[in-house]
């Protein structure tokens, strides 16, 4: 069986499986790394976003053989400081944003990637930029994500 070699969350890690199986499976069932979410498989709901050399992508969609010893992934356990949240957890916890809770690593994982990007586009984070954001919440608590992403915004 192949074994393949990467950083999750700061931590080298080696797990050994076929090359075929899905970057989403190896963090949830081999690593015990369950915050990203299961929705859909196909790379639609982003229940899974994570970031991959800190950029947001979907492990769902990704084989874990397109996964080199270089990369570095980073779900929503690796993004607070210690014990202080990142400042999008914080907002999120600020406005009130989660029902179900299921979504919500996602959204925050694609709300701190749509900033950084903005950020370095010198845009800002208005509606037209919030519209980029394809996560979904089957509770719909979009009001309160897009003010939590605003308001996160602000202290990142």
């Amino acid at each position: 069986m192949p074994s393949h070699t990467f950083t999750v969350n700061g931590e080298k890690v080696t797990v050994d499986v076929e090359d075929d199986v899905r970057v989403l499976w190896v963090l949830r069932d081999l690593l015990g790394v369950t915050g990203p979410k299961y929705g859909c498989g196909i790379n639609v709901c982003k229940a899974c976003t994570s970031h991959i050399n800190g950029k947001a992508f979907n492990p769902c969609s990704v084989p874990v053989g397109a996964i080199s010893e270089s990369d570095e992934i980073t779900t929503i356990e690796g993004i607070a400081d210690g014990e202080k949240l990142h400042p999008m957890q914080q907002a999120w916890i600020d406005h009130d944003v989660a029902q179900c809770g299921y979504c919500q690593p996602g959204q925050i994982m694609a709300a701190i990637d749509l900033v950084k990007r903005c950020s370095a586009e010198g845009r800002s984070i208005d509606d037209e930029a919030l519209d980029d954001i394809r996560n979904i919440c089957r509770c719909g608590t979009y009001n309160r994500i897009r003010k939590a992403i605003k308001a996160g915004a602000d202290n990142m």
